[in-house]
């Protein structure tokens, strides 16, 4: 993964990213979201070798368009608009294009670091601890017969999920759940690129969330999810290679679209980042 976000510069305010070779139909939403961001942030204050100074402007927020599937058989070229750098904000707009199409767009805006007025929304104290947890092998394993050697792939993230695992829902639930993810391995101390990486995994759940209320879930193969916008806003620092817990809801399902939302919490309950996701969801049954 850390390869992944690693993008080529190939020339001024642009970009290559490759997709892994993963058997994919299409681009993963989360790969083109982190890869995107890591393009924006290399136009922020670089250094000689293209990458963020440890001194520069932080990430406080992105919003993004899902327009089309990604073909991960091509690489996707990156094209950086530099729309503003004010004395306190800078504003980056982001294109994604294969075939000569857009495929995503992202917005993000940079900020140097300031002190004012705190407060949030505490985390709850009966979530479990993610180390007493299945991890995705031990929760799948009852599912080996039908998924194979699914099981067995390599993760780029570790997601412990503290109630009912995606694949065992079949009654209708509370639209709320919570996992713990992290990094499966250490990542480099860049500050940007744990941005990029949580980018990368919110992507992974935050839909799921508004399957509960129906019952549904993705192996019954009669329901079709895709994203269609993704916003984030970064609190406080964090490190993506420890735990942090993702706290979701979905407040409403309509119109074949579902909202999932999500509040990011490190292992001391401290939130340091949101989310929200609109996304396609379609009943095939």
């Amino acid at each position: 993964m850390v390869e992944l976000l690693d993008l080529e510069p190939i020339e001024v305010n642009i970009f290559r990213g490759v997709s892994p070779d993963d058997h994919r139909q299409r681009v993963f939403g989360g790969q083109v979201a982190g890869q995107a961001l890591v393009a924006a942030a290399r136009t922020i204050d670089p250094t000689e070798d293209g990458h963020l100074a440890p001194h520069a402007r932080s990430v406080h927020s992105l919003h993004a368009y899902f327009l089309r599937a990604g073909d991960p058989e091509i690489p996707i070229i990156y094209e950086v608009e530099r729309v503003r750098d004010g004395r306190s904000f800078s504003t980056r707009w982001v294109k994604a294009v294969q075939h000569g199409r857009t495929i995503f767009t992202l917005s993000a805006s940079f900020c140097e670091p300031e002190s004012g007025m705190e407060h949030q929304v505490e985390l709850k104290p009966s979530i479990p601890d993610p180390e007493t947890l299945p991890d995705f092998a031990e929760r799948m394993e009852h599912h080996r017969a039908a998924v194979g050697n699914f099981v067995d792939q390599p993760r780029p993230i570790d997601i412990r999920y503290c109630e009912v695992s995606p694949f065992d829902r079949f009654e209708k639930l509370p639209p709320i759940q919570n996992v713990w993810l992290r990094a499966n391995g250490k990542l480099p101390d860049d500050p940007v690129l744990q941005m990029c990486v949580l980018t990368y995994a919110s992507d992974l759940t935050l839909l799921d969330t508004s399957l509960l209320a129906h019952g549904r879930n993705l192996a019954t193969g009669d329901v079709f999810m895709a994203s269609l916008d993704h916003a984030m806003w970064f609190h406080h620092p964090f490190r993506a290679d420890e735990w942090l817990l993702l706290a979701q809801d979905s407040p409403v399902t309509s119109g074949g679209r579902g909202l999932g939302r999500g509040l990011v919490y490190d292992q001391s309950g401290r939130l340091v980042a949101s989310a929200v996701q609109e996304g396609l969801v379609r009943d095939f049954r």
